[in-house]
């Protein structure tokens, strides 16, 4: 007899052919598939996981910058030196510690040094009618340039220096090398030499050719104003020193605004 071929692909074939896959709910459970069983992922993330868990990292608006932990750790270490160093300072001068005895030696043998003209030509670089100008050039040609938010942060920085000098020279009553009269600590010209200075280098340095140079002409201009208070007789040394910690924490602001801005537009795209 002859042999009836058998056909393929019925039920009971047993050949070597791949199965073919048929709609039902075989196919239904098959992930990534729609309809019943596990819902469609074109991100392929887990099927499992709840979309209120889904962490996609920290969000960042364009034009901002994340907190850096390294520099937060500075900012901090800066502000909390110069606090302690001012407090130190300012107990021991109150309290009649050592390091005011220390100090009142020291400015005794450098009292009266130097040649009298340049001297006390460096103590008028910290006064209000050399200073003040000085900045007020600087914030006008901030303004002419464009600027906003930073010479406002200067004016206001320079209008704190007598809210806190004068109160402390009030309540320390310390008295000066050449004189019985009282307040001479922390100094105002060493004050007002420190901030006036620092804030128009602030400002002017964006507009120059070496930004450099403007922070060192301010410390030297600074360095230059305390010399000459001390060599003068008008401060003991550590009159100069606690108006210098104090005027470093009020320039903190005015440092973080710029770095903050240039940090800023250097992020922003330019096409």
């Amino acid at each position: 007899m002859r042999e009836t071929p058998r056909p393929q692909g019925t039920a009971g074939d047993t050949g070597s052919e791949l199965p073919q896959h048929r709609p039902g709910r075989a196919f239904a459970h098959t992930t990534g598939a729609p309809g019943s069983g596990t819902p469609h992922r074109s991100d392929g993330r887990p099927p499992h996981t709840p979309r209120g868990a889904r962490h996609t990292g920290p969000t960042v608006r364009p034009g901002t910058t994340p907190p850096v932990p390294g520099r937060t750790a500075l900012l901090i270490s800066v502000v909390s030196g110069l606090l302690a160093l001012f407090a130190l300072t300012s107990w021991q001068i109150a309290a009649d510690g050592p390091l005011r005895g220390l100090d009142e030696r020291t400015g005794r043998a450098l009292t009266g040094r130097g040649p009298a003209r340049l001297t006390e030509f460096l103590a008028d670089l910290g006064s209000t009618r050399v200073a003040l100008p000085v900045l007020g050039c600087a914030i006008v040609w901030s303004l002419v340039r464009g600027a906003r938010r930073e010479p406002f942060t200067a004016a206001l920085t320079m209008a704190a220096v007598p809210l806190l000098v004068v109160p402390l020279k009030d309540w320390i009553a310390r008295p000066g090398p050449l004189t019985d009269a009282t307040g001479y600590y922390p100094s105002g010209h060493a004050a007002t030499a420190a901030v006036a200075y620092g804030a128009a280098a602030l400002l002017l340095a964006p507009h120059v050719r070496r930004p450099w140079m403007m922070p060192v002409a301010a410390v030297l201009l600074t360095a230059a104003t305390g010399i000459g208070l001390v060599l003068r007789g008008y401060h003991w040394p550590l009159d100069v020193l606690g108006s210098w910690f104090l005027c470093g924490l009020l320039l903190l602001p005015p440092v973080l605004s710029r770095r903050s801005r240039r940090r800023s537009s250097s992020r922003t795209p330019t096409g």
